[in-house]
């Protein structure tokens, strides 16, 4: 018996010293590990304005849509999940800004980006909402990656010449897509 003390306290102090780490570490993270980040910026983060990184995209639907074959038009690019609570909430008015901005002959287009998703359940989601603006899967994240995407939903404005002049974070009214669009839909 004695010989089993100095073993167990071997064990048992190493580990205590770990959970009091962990604790103490997870105390001060608001009780988060402390490589979790939290997103507490919401609406629009302050950007470098800088020519939009290019993709073609497959849609859902089997087109293929190229940000560059879009320049003469301001683009809004919506990074987004179908398991995503904010972009749920925040599908119908996207779906809504697109459908009024386009019945006004307004040249805007918006492209919707899948990410980390499963597509019958894109597909769905798609459906659920009404959304009718091309949207696809970025299957391997690079359209993400391109665009320094760090969570969802994020949406970025390009405008006519191609240039990459806003970026929103968390889920939008259609009053705030319409008063972000607004400014790059003047006439020149």
């Amino acid at each position: 018996m004695r010989r089993r003390w100095p073993l167990l306290l071997g064990f048992l102090v190493p580990f205590l010293i770990l959970v009091g780490v962990l604790a103490w570490s997870m105390g001060k993270s608001g009780g988060l590990p402390a490589n979790v980040a939290v997103r507490t910026v919401l609406g629009e983060v302050a950007i470098r304005p800088r020519p939009a990184p290019d993709f073609t995209l497959t849609t859902f639907d089997g087109r293929r849509v190229r940000l560059g074959g879009l320049r003469g038009k301001v683009v809004l690019v919506d990074f987004w999940a179908s398991w995503c609570a904010p972009c749920r909430a925040e599908a119908p008015a996207l779906a809504q800004a697109y459908r009024d901005l386009r019945a006004q002959g307004l040249p805007v287009e918006f492209v919707g980006v899948n990410v980390w998703d499963k597509e019958q359940d894109a597909r769905a989601f798609i459906e659920r909402f009404q959304v009718s603006y091309p949207n696809g899967p970025d299957p391997k994240g690079r359209i993400a990656l391109d665009y320094g995407v760090t969570g969802i939903p994020e949406k970025f404005i390009v405008d006519r010449q191609g240039i990459l002049v806003k970026k929103f974070v968390g889920p939008m009214r259609v009053e705030d897509i319409l008063n972000a669009l607004r400014p790059f839909l003047q006439t020149p």
